[in-house]
């Protein structure tokens, strides 16, 4: 008969035969560190993400998540090589963003190891989460030693850095629980902390109201004015706390598979990752839906990515002038005036900052010159 160990050790082989970088078993009962999580919400530093706020008594305790369940199986994707051959998106997409839709490409991947688990283990029931339900997932992953949660709130696995993808299967075996590192961790360099454009890294951890990556894809209100200089050219997420962190200098690049197999960017190209900034700022809906498809930008609506995109075009000055040339984005901008009336200041701002203003007022004194109107 196989014994927890047993079964644990062959979980876990067959888990990073599957190609996940790291595996670790947690338990399914109570979160330690899920008093943090409870004061975060507390604090309102979720923003207007009040999905966290909901069914909390689940992410705390994962056992209510499945009937019988006894361990968390926790499992980590390097995407480290995420932004190989997809340097046309100037910055403009996340890398985690970028490829084929994570979601979707693990969870399959999740399956695929549910069932091998099943071949060695019958009774084996689970469920499988990618970045979704109420899992405390960076909580989990510390809790059995996949990483560490960073100064810039990001799990940092050893080897692998904060580019990872996270995912859970809860399931009834009793599988023998590991414990957190012992060795690793943030050493307060803070470089996360100077390299977030907004300041949203806080002695409380994030306040995700102020983070690019909740504005660009969380946020569905207005943007406050104070933070648009600083979101840059970023139309979808933001990665400038993980490319600062030295943990992430030498990484092994993913989970070790060849570059079209990584679990973020296999099989066909979305065609955002093509896209240039003055192409978004014109899209219809019909492009929106062509490009996204397949995509984890999706998760960024037609409005909302022209929103970003509008903020972006602002932050260019100089930048990209060979292929989005300064006169072709104000020539967009100002296309979009009389169509997104919701628009009008942040437009205003982006077109002054390209100096569209004093372009206009040069147009005008010419006009007059020849006799014009």
């Amino acid at each position: 008969m196989n014994t927890p160990l047993d079964i644990t050790d062959s979980v876990k082989s067959l888990a990073l035969a599957q190609g996940f970088a790291r595996v670790g078993i947690a338990s399914a009962g109570e979160v330690a560190d899920g008093p943090r999580f409870v004061d975060w919400l507390r604090l309102g530093q979720q923003g207007s993400m009040e999905y966290l706020a909901r069914n909390v008594e689940l992410r705390l305790r994962p056992n209510r998540l499945v009937d019988g369940a006894r361990s968390v199986i926790c499992l980590a994707a390097g995407y480290a090589q995420a932004a190989a051959g997809t340097e046309s998106v100037g910055g403009l997409v996340a890398r985690y963003a970028r490829g084929r839709d994570y979601h979707k490409v693990l969870k399959h991947r999740c399956h695929e190891l549910m069932d091998r688990i099943r071949s060695i283990a019958p009774a084996f029931e689970g469920r499988a989460f990618v970045d979704s339900g109420p899992v405390l997932e960076r909580s989990l992953a510390a809790a059995c030693g996949i990483g560490w949660i960073g100064r810039n709130c990001c799990l940092v696995a050893p080897g692998t850095g904060s580019y990872v993808l996270l995912c859970e299967i809860v399931c009834n075996l009793p599988l023998r629980p590991d414990g957190p590192l012992a060795e690793g961790g943030c050493t307060g360099c803070d470089a996360c902390v100077r390299a977030c454009p907004t300041g949203a890294l806080t002695s409380d951890g994030l306040d995700a109201r102020r983070c690019v990556s909740y504005l660009t894809v969380e946020h569905h209100g207005a943007i406050d004015p104070a933070l648009w200089a600083g979101m840059g050219r970023r139309v979808v997420g933001c990665d400038a706390c993980q490319e600062a962190c030295p943990h992430n200098r030498h990484t092994e690049g993913g989970d070790g598979r060849r570059s079209d197999e990584r679990p973020a960017a296999s099989g066909q190209v979305p065609v955002i990752e093509a896209a240039r900034l003055v192409d978004i700022l014109r899209w219809t809906a019909e492009d929106w839906d062509l490009a996204t498809r397949g995509s984890a930008a999706r998760r960024v609506g037609w409005d909302h990515m022209i929103r970003n995109a509008v903020i972006a075009a602002g932050n260019s000055g100089g930048i990209d002038c060979d292929a989005n040339s300064t006169r072709d984005l104000l020539n967009a901008l100002r296309a979009l005036e009389p169509k997104r009336p919701e628009l009008r200041d942040v437009l205003r701002w982006a077109i002054e900052r390209l100096g569209g203003t004093e372009d206009a007022e040069t147009r005008g004194r010419g006009d007059a010159e020849n006799g014009g109107p």
